[in-house]
């Protein structure tokens, strides 16, 4: 008998939630439509497999999913604690189902830690076919301290494309100063400056001086207890840069966005801020009730929380007289 799954039966549903999201049992309705006032970031109470299931085929456009990573987290509903293979066979049943409903034109981004980051990216690129675009390091400051190992302080993002050349990146949504620009004032350099890199290499402290909030290095720190951006009920909160960052380069404004795993709600906060629609699903129906208040704070157009220099992300910097606007490109093999 195959090894049963680390997630539950789904719980009875919650109560009504407030008016900034529209919180459902299962089985899920079809994706929200903008047509629809208050419909635009829709959460369903259950179990993500069976929820993914009953959305249509090649329905979404942007996937990012940060499941439980097998630590041994304490959750409410969830044992975060499985055996490996089990947690395998669990990830993969998840993955199989988000693919099936990504879009010809879609992205899926993975957040995971060190123990099964190498085992699902395989099973991504070389099992179930998608396109490997790139493996980012979030590097944060406040890491877990660690007594017998290197401090934790970092989390992997894999980025992967249903098609090898035609995708959505938006460069100039996410384009940030560069040394061209900054340093030797080179005419050649792009006006609206460079992508930014796929790293984050120094913190604050090792180099004083050397980061700004507008620089390309992904320098974002963990969402911590003091931050007022923290949502008190949930532990493992990702901060809204990383999702706007991510977001505003492979989606455009009316795409549909799925967390297969909701938590504390960023990524349906930030596709309300940036004018995404958004579908997700939680086991927990007090995560899921508690992201609904959380939504019903968020308006479109609202800056994204956690520092300087966020506004660029949800309104990105354009040049005098420029009337570039984002758009789905395909990608050239020179530029892949």
């Amino acid at each position: 008998m195959p090894p049963s799954p680390p997630y539950v039966s789904a719980p009875p549903a919650a109560p009504s939630p407030p008016s900034g999201a529209t919180q459902q049992p299962l089985p899920p309705t079809s994706p929200p439509s903008p047509s629809e006032p208050g419909w635009d970031q829709v959460i369903h109470v259950g179990d993500c497999i069976a929820g993914m299931n009953q959305l249509e085929d090649k329905s979404v456009d942007l996937i990012f999913a940060d499941p439980p990573f097998n630590i041994g987290y304490t959750y409410d509903v969830y044992n975060d604690r499985c055996d490996d293979q089990e947690y395998l066979a669990w990830s993969r049943r998840w993955i199989e189902a988000a693919v099936r409903v990504l879009s010809p034109t879609g992205t899926f981004w993975l957040a995971i830690g060190d123990d099964f980051a190498a085992e699902l990216k395989v099973l991504m690129h070389r099992e179930l076919g998608l396109t490997f675009r790139g493996w980012i390091i979030w590097y944060y400051t406040f890491g877990v301290h660690c007594k017998r190992k290197f401090t934790r302080s970092h989390t992997h993002l894999l980025y992967f494309t249903r098609h090898p050349r035609d995708f959505t990146f938006n460069a100039d949504a996410i384009r940030v100063p560069s040394a061209r620009q900054r340093v030797y004032n080179d005419k050649r350099a792009h006006p609206l400056g460079r992508v930014p890199d796929d790293t984050w290499i120094l913190r604050p402290q090792d180099f004083p001086g050397g980061f700004g909030p507008d620089q390309s290095v992904w320098h974002v720190p963990r969402v911590c207890g003091t931050f007022r951006e923290r949502q008190g009920w949930h532990g493992c909160q990702m901060p809204e840069r990383i999702l706007g960052r991510i977001m505003s380069a492979c989606s455009n404004p009316g795409d549909l966005v799925l967390d297969p795993f909701v938590g504390s709600g960023t990524t349906l906060a930030v596709a309300r801020k940036l004018h995404r629609r958004g579908v997700g699903f939680e086991l927990s129906a007090d995560y899921a009730m508690n992201a609904c208040q959380r939504l019903e704070s968020v308006r479109p157009g609202d800056p994204l929380d956690g520092g300087d220099g966020l506004e660029t992300l949800a309104r990105p910097r354009q040049p005098r007289g420029s009337t570039t606007s984002p758009r789905r490109r395909r990608a050239s093999p020179s530029t892949t």
